[in-house]
């Protein structure tokens, strides 16, 4: 598999070897996060307050919203709120889905 689907990297060496290691648990947070943001459509949060909702580090959330976002899961709803370091940051919500539950 390649980016988004996987974790990236710009060079073979540490980078890629880190993107392989982390691989599974990349896809369940992946996962998880999407179905966070599914069961509470149409609200919006940022990457890290999806992060604290799910008991999960910030930096393992923010590159799995990069890649459900290429890959048509996720879209920002153009609101921004506060990231943990107080920054303003995009909000993020799942792809318009149907009353089926599917996109």
């Amino acid at each position: 598999m390649s980016y988004p689907d996987s974790p990236g990297f710009k060079a073979i060496g540490p980078g890629s070897e880190a993107a392989l290691k982390v691989a599974q648990r990349a896809s369940t947070v992946r996962e998880r996060v999407l179905q966070f943001l599914r069961s509470h459509h149409p609200a919006s949060f940022t990457p890290d307050q999806i992060a604290d909702r799910l008991n999960i580090n910030f930096l393992t959330v923010r590159p799995r919203i990069s890649e459900l976002h290429l890959q048509g899961e996720i879209e920002p709803d153009g609101t921004r709120g506060k990231n943990t370091s107080g920054m303003s940051a995009q909000c993020w919500r799942a792809a318009k889905i149907s009353a089926g539950g599917a996109r």
